[in-house]
């Protein structure tokens, strides 16, 4: 028997690879399916399940793609109604693969369909649940992704707390707990960063499995500080749920090498998005006016879904070279299906082309500290905010940029602005929002709050994260 968890780190998530005895099994692919096909035939094994834990918000599922290409069964959870051949499986169904056997554990909760699959090895143990978003390493799935007219928040944290305590927590001890999302996804609240763990630690250390908490406590704890979810999650779910688009014709149809004349004029005519993907420290030095800055060595997915509201958007890439397909493919798993071409050769390309650039103003931190001793600065904040409530600079605006497109009247454009966040990669994210809708007057701090801290710039007194409420 082999099992190996798949973890992405850009998306916090991970899809799991089982094998026994020729047959394997899928638990929650990413788009892209060729690595799992290729696993499986080096190791001499055929694809027998794909196994999806729910409809996933946060990412686009391979798991149509991987059923056509190799025969596998997709199967799913009671309550699961896609628009695809599947096996909806029953609470307690049992799936054969090679010499181990798959228990359905119906789990409702963060969503109504979903389940956990237990893996009960050819000795008949109990040896792991892969738990999908229903449990997670010290904590639990968000109740809120699902919620509808006749069911409430409270409702689905109900379902969930019940879940956990009749079908979950009365497993043996030594279970091992293989949950699809860590620390930085925003499936849960306050996930760790550890990706996997034993049912008894969990029953120690997480907060939502204690052996004395009531329903009640449960559903107040679970539902308390739940931040409002990135907008592509529904549409995400949508498209998990109908089918999407292969991964195949995407990726054909984002590759399309632009010259600086061509990319400019497709721009022009299809009112494009231009998503410039290098590094923040290149994109301030020179960038493709009114084009949006979210380098791909960050957390790219997830904030691409959160800052870009419309998933049908075309959009106009501009990469390292080299790194093309891979902005496209990670466009894809978040539902971001629409990029229509990239700028042959990358920014220099266009700068040889005598083309018009726009520059960012970025200082470090110590002349920011020269500038506050004299002056009254405008200083935005884009950190979330229990960052901001842990520590600031004093007089500061907390502005978190995953709500930036939601709050922009808030940015005051008769000054200038001093932006910063914990590292530097945010920051520029949102100067260039703000310039590609008219702010001119922005200045990034580089190194972000990090550097900010070594300075002599008034803050406030440090308060622990785990405090706050």
């Amino acid at each position: 028997m082999k099992v190996e968890q798949i973890y992405t780190g850009c998306l916090a998530q991970g899809a799991y690879y089982i094998e026994s005895n020729g047959e394997a099994a899928i638990i929650d692919p990413l788009r892209e399916v060729q690595p799992y096909m290729e696993k499986a035939q080096k190791a001499g094994a055929k694809i027998k399940y794909v196994l999806e834990t729910h409809f996933h918000a946060d990412f686009v599922s391979g798991h149509v793609d991987l059923a056509a290409a190799t025969g596998a069964t997709i199967v799913f959870g009671p309550n699961a109604q896609p628009k695809f051949d599947v096996h909806v499986a029953q609470d307690g169904e049992l799936l054969q693969l090679g010499d181990i056997t798959i228990k359905v554990l119906h789990t409702p909760g963060h969503t109504m369909e979903s389940t956990t699959f237990l893996l009960v090895d050819k000795m008949g143990k109990e040896y792991a649940i892969f738990t999908g978003d229903t449990l997670f390493i010290g904590d639990v799935g968000r109740p809120d992704l699902a919620a509808k007219s006749h069911l409430t928040v409270e409702d689905l944290a109900g379902h969930l707390y019940d879940s956990l305590r009749n079908k979950i927590m009365t497993l043996p001890d030594d279970v091992l707990v293989y949950p699809a999302h860590g620390a930085g996804s925003a499936c849960g609240k306050n996930m760790s960063k550890e990706t996997w763990d034993t049912l008894g630690n969990q029953k120690k250390f997480n907060y939502a499995l204690r052996a004395d908490m009531t329903k009640q406590e449960f559903v107040k704890e679970v539902t308390d500080g739940l931040l409002p979810p990135p907008s592509y999650f529904p549409l995400n779910v949508k498209m998990n749920r109908d089918g999407a688009d292969s991964i195949d014709d995407v990726l054909e149809r984002g590759l399309q090498a632009l010259d600086p004349d061509a990319f400019e004029a497709a721009a022009n005519e299809t009112g494009a998005l231009v998503l410039d993907t290098r590094k923040p420290e290149q994109f301030v030095k020179g960038f493709v006016p009114n084009s949006i800055s979210i380098g791909v060595d960050g957390g790219f997915a997830p904030w691409v879904g959160a800052l870009i509201p419309d998933i049908k958007q075309p959009i106009l890439l501009i990469t390292e070279p080299g790194r093309e397909e891979e902005v496209v493919t990670r466009l894809a798993r978040v539902g971001y299906d629409y990029a229509i071409g990239y700028l042959k050769g990358g920014f220099s390309e266009w700068e040889a082309a005598g083309k018009e650039i726009d520059l960012l103003e970025s200082i470090p931190a110590s002349e920011f500290s020269e500038r506050f001793k004299g002056e009254t600065l405008e200083v935005v904040d884009v950190r979330k905010p229990g960052e901001y409530q842990s520590e600031h600079v004093k007089g500061a605006l907390n502005l978190p940029l995953d709500y930036i497109n939601q709050h922009l009247a808030e940015f005051k454009k008769d000054r200038t602005l001093y932006l910063h966040c914990a590292g530097g990669y945010r920051s520029v994210i949102a100067a260039s929002i703000l310039k590609a809708r008219g702010w001119n007057n922005l200045v990034n701090v580089e190194g972000g709050y990090g550097a900010i801290k070594n300075t002599d710039v008034p803050k406030t007194d440090y308060v622990c994260p785990s405090t706050l409420k």
